[in-house]
């Protein structure tokens, strides 16, 4: 680098704040959207605390409810790391947010992000022992082996999350500080490093290949046992409900590993501004609503708990 070059870098100002951009372009979308989050937002807080409640129901209390309620908890973080900012921004017209501000943003989406990817594999392994070895499943998911799961998971994404968050926040931010985006995440702020990012990016793609693709090759291993093993049973009766209590699950890992990978493994071909804008509102609370859901409505023992819990306070009231 010539002298030249290198005093016009030490000109540039280093960025204090960031500017979420979100939908300028679209100011008549601000208010009809601030609305529809809102109304998202409070649905889902309901919708996982009702969880986390009747899985406390003293017929609930086994390994995969603990997993559920550990999950619903996460949901309801995940999504109050964003939403509450964007309904802020959705209607003010001061959008900025600090630099340690943002960095806490980015380092909490990926912390619980992770920690889900983790835990969904969890999930996994526990339907594996109650299908293919049910005579052991209290011995094996024992409480003590339960609670070190779901530890490992929470450590596991806390120490991933806060790998990248240093990467990212570790890069010079001296240029333009406005994210064309609705929250801070890696891919739209990346692109305002004044520095080559190449080497980032390629890490980038590792940690999420290795967070995303690992647990749902363990969760793919997993269900191919599964479904043998289910396919294997004599009673029709049996069947259904061993894919019964598997397809909840299924469904939630499709649902949040799809997302998931359209948004950080998409070829640069496809990613283009709008349709990082729509899967990023999607990826943020689609999947956190759904969740619980998809776990109430297919369950008949949270069905029947939910029924028990509506009856208690019928009789309270």
């Amino acid at each position: 680098m010539n002298y030249a070059e290198d005093s016009g870098r030490k000109n540039l100002t280093l960025v204090t704040e960031f500017i979420l951009m979100g939908l300028s372009n679209h100011r008549e979308l601000k208010v009809p959207l601030f609305f529809i989050y809102l109304f998202i937002y409070s649905m889902t807080l309901l919708w996982n605390l009702l969880i986390i409640i009747i899985t406390l129901d003293p017929a609930l209390h086994t390994p995969m409810y603990f997993f559920l309620r550990v999950l619903s908890f996460l949901e309801i973080c995940y999504i109050s790391v964003t939403i509450p900012k964007m309904l802020v921004n959705f209607l003010s017209d001061d959008k900025t947010i600090s630099y340690t501000g943002c960095a806490a943003q980015m380092f909490f989406m990926l912390f619980l992000g992770i920690t889900e990817c983790l835990l969904l594999a969890t999930m996994a392994y526990d339907r594996y022992v109650a299908i293919c070895n049910p005579l052991r499943y209290r011995i094996i998911m024992n409480r003590k082996l339960c609670l070190s799961l779901a530890i490992l998971s929470w450590f596991g994404g806390n120490m991933l999350a806060l790998t990248q968050a240093i990467w990212v926040f570790h890069l010079p931010f001296c240029g333009s500080n406005q994210i064309n985006y609705f929250f801070c995440d890696i891919p739209p702020l990346i692109k305002l490093a004044c520095s080559d990012t190449s080497i980032y990016e390629l890490q980038l793609f590792t940690i999420t290949m290795l967070c995303n693709f690992t647990p749902f090759c363990l969760i793919l291993v997993s269900y191919v046992v599964i479904i043998s093993t289910i396919l294997k049973m004599a009673s029709a009766e049996g069947r259904q409900k061993a894919f019964s209590t598997c397809s909840s699950h299924l469904i939630v890992v499709t649902l949040y590993y799809g997302s998931s990978c359209l948004i950080y493994l998409r070829p640069k071909s496809m990613n283009t501004l709008e349709s990082s804008k729509v899967l990023g509102l999607v990826y943020t609370t689609i999947t956190p609503i759904l969740n619980p859901i998809i776990y109430s409505l297919r369950n008949k023992e949270v069905k029947e708990a939910l029924r028990r819990l509506f009856r208690c306070g019928l009789k309270i009231y």
